[in-house]
């Protein structure tokens, strides 16, 4: 376990075992720190940051960011906003990208991460989606969606049953009728059809039981 994430960790230990659980699997299971790794200092807005667990990263590696978790999960963000009451640099709020939008944040943002959101919305919005987080980007603004692909190995299946069991059977996940994962070819054309300029696409899925893939693109529309 590297030292960032051990100490990101130590933040949830006054949480009740359940949550606890949920958060330390998140953390073995899905390459947050690659994701870290990867984002730029400045303002950062957390989309679906969940128990915030990213969002402690992301404030713990840069203390001179400012870093803004979102989630419409009330449950998740109470939990976060408990973990991460002495981080100075992270604030959590519940809601959706659009409520944060509508809330004044245009523009507002030098990077956005989305980690394993867009799936569990129907992808008849994801159009929308995109459209909304660019718009809490500043030009040039770096967007980091991480999913997981839809490449039809057993991966991406036992990706899928996991889901259904967090979502559907347990209740630990909120979706909103989603749960369709796609190619990398289809996600990129997603997010350029959203004004973004990809510039990267990172296969993380290497000694993980999930095929993550994550897309590093830029706010080029003005």
């Amino acid at each position: 376990m590297s030292d960032l994430l051990e100490q990101a960790l130590l933040c949830y230990d006054g949480l009740p075992v359940a949550e606890r659980f949920h958060v330390h699997a998140r953390a073995f299971s899905a390459p947050l720190l690659a994701m870290a790794a990867r984002t730029p200092a400045g303002a950062v807005a957390d989309i679906g940051c969940g128990h915030g667990l990213l969002s402690a990263l992301l404030a713990l590696a840069d203390p001179s960011r400012a870093v803004h978790g979102v989630d419409p999960d009330s449950r998740k963000v109470a939990w976060a906003r408990r973990a991460l009451a002495g981080q100075p640099n992270v604030r959590i709020e519940e809601g959706t990208v659009e409520e944060t939008l509508a809330r004044g944040a245009s523009g507002r943002f030098d990077a956005a991460v989305v980690c394993d959101v867009l799936y569990l919305l129907p992808e008849a919005k994801w159009p929308g989606f995109l459209s909304t987080v660019r718009g809490l980007l500043q030009p040039g603004g770096r967007l980091l969606l991480k999913e997981v692909e839809g490449d039809g190995s057993w991966k991406h299946r036992k990706a899928l049953a996991q889901e259904w069991v967090m979502v559907s059977l347990l209740g630990r996940t909120k979706a909103s009728g989603g749960m369709a994962l796609k190619p990398r070819a289809e996600m990129t054309r997603y997010l350029k059809d959203a004004g973004f300029a990809v510039q990267e696409v990172v296969d993380l899925g290497q000694g993980y039981t999930t095929p993550h893939v994550l897309y590093v693109a830029e706010n080029s529309v003005p």
